[in-house]
């Protein structure tokens, strides 16, 4: 389980980090979910997705619903569904490409954060899609490195209010206002 490059390192022979890196590394760094990994990620209504395409060009995401909607499903992989958006496909498409991504979770509550490094696979038919109202498809990501992160710099924010736009079974999911726009509302999908 490598988490460093040659340009980490360099890095941290230059600000004397080296020793601290590793000694993170050796005692946070796993592959696997803990107890208490699992506990916080289905806890948490969202996360952010970093991919990147095919020549290495990054993007990233907020990934948002129910509590639970991201799910460890194995001791090393983690499945979320993917709601209708926007309809770019920007981080669908990027993993279809190239499988590397980081997820990071954030509970600006608690003040607690843990990074998920590793390799996505997009399920069109997955059979979790039946648990998720609405989804498109599931991702399932094989973590690599797992670790918490420092806290230090996390504002301390609360909840006002879930999104209305969240898929719940038993419930129409309204159309966002963009989405009724003269600007695109002629260019949606015919079945959306």
């Amino acid at each position: 389980m490598n988490l460093y490059h040659e340009h980490s390192r360099a890095l941290q022979d230059r600000f004397d980090s080296r020793r601290i890196a590793d000694r993170l590394a050796e005692k946070l760094l796993r592959a696997e979910f803990s107890e208490e990994d699992r506990a916080f990620i289905v806890r948490q209504s969202f996360f952010f997705l970093a991919t990147a395409d095919a020549q290495g060009r990054p993007d990233c995401s907020y990934k948002g619903g129910a509590p639970g909607f991201v799910q460890v499903v194995a001791a090393d992989t983690l499945a979320f569904p993917s709601y209708d958006g926007n309809g770019m496909f920007k981080s669908l498409g990027n993993i279809s490409a190239n499988a590397a991504v980081g997820l990071l979770f954030i509970d600006f509550q608690a003040g607690k954060r843990l990074r998920v490094n590793g390799h996505a696979a997009l399920h069109l038919d997955d059979p979790l899609k039946d648990a998720y109202p609405e989804a498109q498809a599931i991702v399932r990501v094989r973590a690599q490195h797992v670790f918490p992160n420092c806290p230090r710099y996390i504002h301390r924010m609360e909840l006002v209010e879930p999104s209305a736009y969240v898929p719940t079974a038993g419930r129409d999911t309204p159309v966002p206002g963009w989405k009724r726009s003269d600007a695109f509302k002629d260019y949606l999908p015919r079945d959306g």
